[in-house]
């Protein structure tokens, strides 16, 4: 399967709305597409392989996974930095479009490109350096 980065960002997006402090379990069941309707476009399966991928890339913190479903105790803090960077969906598809440009879409990749268009962002508000980031909206 390929990687979606769409579907590993609403993953994220979705726990962090969700997680307590006495962890989170995901359901793949009727509920579990009703609890979290941000990830109702994907299949069973495709949320499996994100959540496996998102797991061995350090983005959960006490990560299960049963046979019918997944438990986490909480994101890491590499998941939160992740998310930070790419909440606001013009950054996020500045991302992208720098991701297809540079034909690397690995999550490592998407990560580092996130942090780095934060980076030049910052460096724009302070007027340090030239910013050629794709304008997205």
């Amino acid at each position: 399967m390929r990687l979606n980065p769409d579907c590993v960002r609403d993953i994220l997006l979705s726990i962090e709305e969700s997680v307590e402090n006495n962890g989170l379990t995901f359901l793949t069941n009727a509920h579990f597409r009703e609890a979290y309707p941000r990830l109702e476009k994907y299949t069973v399966s495709e949320l499996e392989y994100h959540l496996r991928q998102c797991n061995l890339s350090g983005f959960f913190v006490g990560f299960e996974s049963f046979q019918i479903d997944w438990r986490l105790d909480d994101l890491s803090p590499k998941a939160h930095t992740f998310l930070a960077n790419i909440r606001k969906d013009t950054n996020w598809n500045r991302v992208k479009a720098i991701a297809g440009k540079v034909g690397s879409k690995s999550l490592d990749a998407i990560v580092e490109i996130a942090s780095n268009v934060i980076t030049e962002l910052i460096k724009a508000q302070f007027g340090i350096g030239a910013i050629n980031l794709p304008n997205m909206q």
